[in-house]
């Protein structure tokens, strides 16, 4: 499995750390029960010794732990028979596409340049204020990413989902238990310095964080979230990538789809955050196509992924715009997530982990962009989605 997803983790490693573990577990527990036993005859030479031979022994086993449970972050989820083999996203697997592609009669420009002809995307101010990977949203560029918010949210809550505004700052334990915190020298996720927080890169991690350390009654199964938040993103592995514009930044918003659900109702869960986020870019009418991604390219967290992906009509490619994973038990493992088993007369049997699921309702600055660029007029104007035109308020930015 690590093979197949390009990881190097040595687990003969982990192991011989495990049996450190254990044997010192056994070495303090001795120690613990001599000492209870001294206490009784009340040789106080002898448990003194005792007392710091045992200091010691805990000290080492607080230490082991730590470095077994810093080798155990990073481990991955197994993957899913449907993973397709390969390296990176290129070797992804095209599942279906959906809309008709715009055949302008006119030469289609890029969402950076509509939106400066428009006065609503101000790169160069958000440079001079935040650095590169910065931008700001005026006007109807505002308004529209308002609108989105308002429109997606509206929708989701008629689909059973829950509304959530996340923290944005979590600590440690909370982005390693869900895959975001993986050992090496340029993590994608920013750190507070001289804190244990962290700035969250989505809603995924706060809103798995939730419930962290609960037991849901099964009658209260599945669980909808529809979770608003900031994300922020060093991009460190961005080299290489696509990063004109607004596409790929330090700081933009997002709404997630977040379930918390029993494990036999986690395929179709699955399916049902897929068919949500295709649902919303259908009514959008943004053409898009769905692909399933490989072994090379997994997150940590994710038994199966899927992207979708929007048409850019001024390069003449699709380009990610959502993505959505079934995790199974992997964050509520690590965040002690259960549900109660219910015996006939509705006796509490014992307790199972539940699955989280997630998928990306709306990146807002990518669904800007499909917009801009698939919504481009001839005179420079560009047309809002019919279902957003009574939250924007006009037909045309």
């Amino acid at each position: 499995m690590l093979t197949k997803r390009r990881v190097k983790i040595d687990v003969g490693h982990i192991l011989e750390i495990d049996d450190m573990r254990r044997k010192l577990i056994q070495e303090v527990e001795g120690l613990r029960k001599e000492r209870r036993e001294v206490a009784t005859q009340k040789d106080i030479e002898k448990g003194r010794i005792l007392k710091e031979k045992l200091i010691k022994k805990e000290a080492a086993l607080a230490g082991v732990v730590e470095e077994l449970e810093e080798n155990l972050e990073n481990l991955p989820n197994m993957l899913s028979p449907q993973v397709p083999p390969g390296d990176d996203e290129k070797d992804s697997v095209v599942v279906r596409q959906w809309g008709e592609i715009a055949d302008f009669d006119f030469e289609a420009k890029d969402h950076l340049t509509l939106g400066k002809n428009l006065g609503i995307i101000d790169q160069e101010r958000a440079a001079k204020v935040s650095g590169h990977g910065f931008y700001y949203l005026v006007g109807d560029g505002a308004r529209l990413e308002i609108a989105l918010v308002s429109w997606v949210v509206d929708f989701l809550v008629e689909k059973g989902y829950t509304p959530i505004i996340t923290p944005e700052l979590v600590r440690k334990r909370f982005v390693a238990a869900t895959g975001y915190l993986p050992r090496r020298e340029k993590p994608d996720i920013y750190k507070i310095e001289n804190e244990d927080l962290f700035l969250v890169a989505t809603a995924e991690i706060p809103i798995a964080a939730y419930h962290a350390d609960e037991t849901f009654a099964v009658d209260t199964l599945p669980k909808n979230y529809i979770g608003f938040s900031s994300a922020f993103r060093a991009e460190a592995g961005s080299y290489g990538k696509y990063t004109h514009g607004i596409f790929r930044v330090h700081e933009f918003d997002k709404l997630e789809i977040f379930k918390f659900v029993k494990p036999e109702g986690s395929e179709k869960a699955y399916a049902e955050i897929l068919s949500l986020q295709e649902e919303i870019y259908q009514n959008l009418k943004v053409p898009y196509r769905v692909t399933l991604t490989c072994t090379g390219d997994m997150p940590a967290a994710a038994y199966l992924k899927h992207d979708l992906e929007y048409w850019d009509p001024v390069n003449k490619i699709y380009r990610e715009l959502t993505s959505a994973s079934n995790t199974t038990d992997y964050q509520a493992r690590r965040l002690n997530i259960k549900y109660s088993i219910q015996a006939a007369g509705g006796r509490v049997q014992g307790t199972e982990y539940v699955h989280t699921l997630n998928g990306t309702a709306v990146a807002l600055s990518r669904a800007i962009i499909a917009i801009l660029e698939n919504y481009q007029q001839k005179d420079g104007k560009v047309l809002v989605p019919q279902v957003l035109r009574k939250y924007v308020g006009k037909e045309s930015l």
